[in-house]
């Protein structure tokens, strides 16, 4: 496991939660996309070329980030109606 990757998808997912709580304002799909895609491609290289204990953050991080997704989705139906 490096220590550092490890520190650094902590500190990316700790920054989540806040923005799951502000995506009741808005919030653009194109970056959740992009991080989507982000934290697939990490799940990814983790689980064919360097499995190690980091692969649980990732995944919880993803989880956050389709929360996320979610609301933006529940957002745009509120708007329309």
């Amino acid at each position: 496991m490096n220590i550092f990757e490890a520190f650094m998808t902590v500190c990316f997912g700790a920054a989540w939660p806040f923005s799951i709580y502000k995506s009741y304002k808005g919030k653009s799909l194109e970056f959740l996309i992009v991080v989507i895609i982000w934290y697939i491609c990490g799940i990814t290289c983790k689980i064919f070329y360097n499995y190690d204990n980091v692969i649980f953050l990732y995944l919880l991080n993803f989880v956050m980030v389709l929360t996320d997704s979610c609301l933006y989705f529940r957002n745009n139906l509120i708007a329309k109606r």
